[in-house]
Formats: structure tokens, sequence, C-alpha cells
């Protein structure tokens, strides 16, 4: 399984840091945010990874390099100036992906999410990581005998860990589009799997969140 790391987004919560850092290369923890996700991905057994850029791309891409500084392999997709939202990046990156499921998972959090588990899921279309709603989320989806739903009680949030199916996409064009309607489409079909991850999850795409996140890893054992 490939796994894919979505990183082209302008970042523009978290100016200006981002107007000359990209957002992925923002420090937390003593190291950039996505060195989080490679190393995880590494440790849990992937060793292809396919990451989209756009702002800021060429310092992103000189900084990572090739991936052997993780023992992966590195694979650059390059989106145009304003980028092509999740659906219109994950979309363009599907001839590096593959044939097979892929995983997918947002720059901008931090988690201690036990990526090894996802390589063994067969999902059909999609298998979602939700998590419990934190108090200032609405939420998104609700979790039933492991189907997901686009309503009901309680609701929780999207963690921006997906495994998808290619065939989920097989209907869309090549342009800038959100993956989220999409999503939600599918899961009306009940074709969308999904499960609840109990453990440590932060978004840092805005300051109030990202010094969260920092004071927390300061504080890691």
């Amino acid at each position: 399984m490939r796994a894919m790391i979505l990183a082209a987004g302008r970042g523009a919560r978290l100016r200006p840091i981002t107007d000359t850092v990209p957002k992925p290369l923002v420090m937390a923890g003593g190291k950039p945010l996505i060195a989080w996700h490679l190393e995880a991905l590494a440790q849990a057994g992937f060793r292809e990874v396919v990451i989209n850029v756009s702002h800021l791309a060429e310092p992103l891409m000189e900084t990572l390099g090739d991936g052997s500084e993780w023992g992966l392999n590195i694979h650059y997709s390059v989106e145009p100036p304003g980028a092509l939202e999740t659906g219109g990046g994950i979309h363009k990156a599907l001839p590096i992906l593959g044939d097979g499921p892929f995983l997918v998972i947002n720059g901008d959090i931090w988690t201690d999410f036990p990526l090894a588990r996802l390589r063994a899921v067969k999902c059909e279309y999609a298998h979602m990581v939700l998590v419990p709603r934190p108090s200032d989320n609405p939420g998104d989806f609700a979790l039933v005998s492991g189907r997901v739903r686009n309503s009901g009680d309680p609701l929780h949030t999207f963690s921006g860990i997906t495994v998808y199916h290619p065939r989920l996409f097989a209907a869309c064009e090549p342009g800038r589009f959100s993956i989220v309607p999409i999503l939600r489409r599918t899961i009306d079909d009940h074709v969308v799997s999904g499960e609840l991850h109990r453990g440590r999850w932060f978004d840092a795409g805005t300051p109030q969140r990202l010094e969260h996140l920092r004071d927390l890893l300061s504080n890691r054992p």
C-alpha cells in the first residue's frame, strides 16, 4: 500500500508564518510537522509516499528530498498555484498511487493513531478514521456498526486519515474540487467503513492549536 500526505495548501490560517515557511515545515516538537508523518509511515511499514505540493513547493521538496532520510521513497505531485483542494489533489496523484487502496493523511494534523493497522484494510470505496468531537467542533460523521453515516448521534470529527480505493474517483474529472461531497454521496450508499480513534489527535491548522500541540510535544516523554 502506498501513502499520500496532503501538503499543498496555502496554510492561510497560520499566516504570517506560512508566508515564508511551507505549512508542512512548521516546527512542532523539535521537527517539522510533516516529519512526524514520515517517521510514522516508515515505522508502519510504508515505503512509497506521495506528497502533493503547491505553495512554496521548492523549499519543501529541497528539505525533504527523496525521502531516504526516513527510509522512504518520496514522489511529488506538483499542483498549480492555488492548489487543487483535497479531491483534485488526490485525483491528480492517482497514477502514482497505483491500482489498489492507498492511505491519505492531512499534513496539518498530529496523531498517535497506529497507521500500520490501515495497511490491512480492504475497503470498498473508503475507510475513514474518526475522532471524538472536540468541544469547539460541531462534528462531521456518525459511526454505526463499522459504517460511516452522514448523520446520527453522536457525531464524530473526521481525522483527516482515510484509506481510499481508486474506484471512488472513477467519475471525477481533473481539476480543483473537495473530497467531502464525494465522500458524503458515497456514505449515503452505505459503502464507507470507518473506525473511531480515541487516542491523541490534534489539528495544528491555527496558531492557537499549533501552540497547544507544541506544548504537548515539548512535554512528551
